[in-house]
């Protein structure tokens, strides 16, 4: 995968320790993979990633602390 298609949020640093979720957009498909292990990505479509992170906002995950 190409490494200029994957993006962070802003509200990661851009230190060496500030590991991330990245996000990209590939052939229709959002690939999600953790910047501490980028070898290894998972794989959803934007409508169920789109109601995780209405969820999340929502803090249905708050729990998992």
């Amino acid at each position: 995968m190409h490494q200029d298609r994957w993006r962070k949020s802003s509200f990661s640093g851009t230190g060496p320790d500030n590991n991330c979720l990245e996000l990209a957009a590939i052939n229709g498909a959002i690939h999600l993979r953790e910047s501490e292990d980028p070898g290894t990505a998972i794989r959803t479509a934007p409508r169920p990633l789109a109601a995780f992170i209405r969820a999340a906002k929502a803090g249905a995950f708050d729990h998992l602390r």
